[in-house]
């Protein structure tokens, strides 16, 4: 049953507007300069934010404002003009889950998240309408939101389907028994399929794609995992392309097109860390997280080896749990901090 839960917004309204992203202000020249930058490894480190315990943060970037998730709360800050520093005064702190928030994602206006006490939230950016509805039997580890529809992956080894409408808000429309602990999930941008990553503990294959509207399986992808292989993150770049990480130190590169059973491509952590999570630029470049010492990696699809890598200070080692692009910025949140890596003033 769907319940109210606490939302807190200062009076502050938030800066969500794209006009906020200055990255179509950069003179062509700057931004020739800020792509060798990359390409080079040339920044400059620095932190934005710090806090007292260990956690295990999850972010999103959205146009001027950085959400961020800190324990049982989600807080949105405004970045500053130069990218490099925010306001250290949350525009608005979203509310309500009794245990951390696990993961969220920002979907038609709103925060979709899911937490250690098995619910899934969902909050108005800019509004007062919040609910929370019990989802999961235990922790929900991953959420994504895309089409009307919310998708959920939970501990208790299954992923379900949901609707976003109001009319059947929070009824679950397909519950999927994974057979094992669902680590990271995704909806496809044809807005057909979704994607389970797994712990690769009862199956075959940690990576499935199924069918959003019936709930079948449709594929797997991969074959020959080894057993605990799990997959902590996935994310779609085309209808057909996906890019996934994990336990077994590798990032793939997925193309259904041309093979379910094999990926394209994969490039190998070189210390044997596990990777936390990966992102793209669109183009050539990716970014990992390791699980060891903060260490920030930048890939270039085109070559097999690393391209550069960043360890972010921390008082103690820690994973870099989440990764986020801006055309000059790259941010990173680890156990007890968020740090930015700047190309365009290194």
């Amino acid at each position: 049953m769907a319940t109210v839960c606490v939302l807190k917004i200062p009076t502050v309204q938030l800066i969500t507007q794209r006009s906020s992203e200055r990255v179509t202000s950069i003179p062509v020249k700057e931004r020739v300069k800020v792509s060798q930058n990359w390409r080079r490894g040339r920044c400059r480190q620095g932190t934005l934010l710090k806090w007292r315990r260990n956690l295990m943060p999850w972010m999103q970037l959205e146009g001027g404002c950085l959400y961020l998730s800190q324990a049982e709360d989600i807080q949105a800050y405004q970045l500053c003009p130069d990218g490099s520093s925010l306001y250290c005064r949350p525009l608005a702190i979203f509310s309500g889950h009794e245990e951390d928030v696990c993961r969220f994602v920002l979907a038609s206006s709103h925060v979709v998240s899911g937490g250690g006490d098995g619910k899934i939230g969902l909050h108005k950016v800019n509004g007062t309408f919040s609910i929370k509805f019990s989802a999961h039997e235990q922790e929900v580890n991953c959420v994504d939101c895309q089409g009307g529809v919310i998708v959920s992956g939970s501990r208790d080894r299954t992923a379900k389907v949901w609707s976003l409408s109001s009319s059947q808000l929070g009824q679950c429309l397909h519950t999927i028994q994974t057979e094992d602990r669902v680590w990271s999930i995704a909806i496809s941008p044809l807005l057909s399929s979704f994607v389970t990553g797994t712990a690769c503990c009862g199956h075959v294959s940690p990576l499935r794609i199924w069918d959003l509207t019936s709930g079948q399986l449709m594929t797997h992808l991969g074959r020959d995992f080894h057993r605990g292989a799990g997959v902590l993150d996935v994310l779609y770049e085309t209808p057909s392309t996906l890019l996934s990480c994990g336990y077994d130190t590798y990032i793939r590169y997925w193309d259904i097109r041309t093979s379910s059973q094999k990926c394209v491509m994969e490039w190998e952590e070189p210390h044997d860390s596990a990777l936390y999570c990966v992102q793209s630029d669109g183009n050539h470049m990716l970014a990992s997280g390791s699980s060891y010492y903060g260490v920030v990696r930048l890939w270039d699809r085109r070559q097999k080896g690393c391209l550069h890598a960043f360890s972010l200070s921390s008082p103690t080692s820690s994973p870099v749990y989440c990764l986020r692009f801006s055309t000059t910025h790259l941010y990173a949140a680890v156990a007890s901090a968020l740090h930015v890596l700047d190309f365009k003033t290194p």
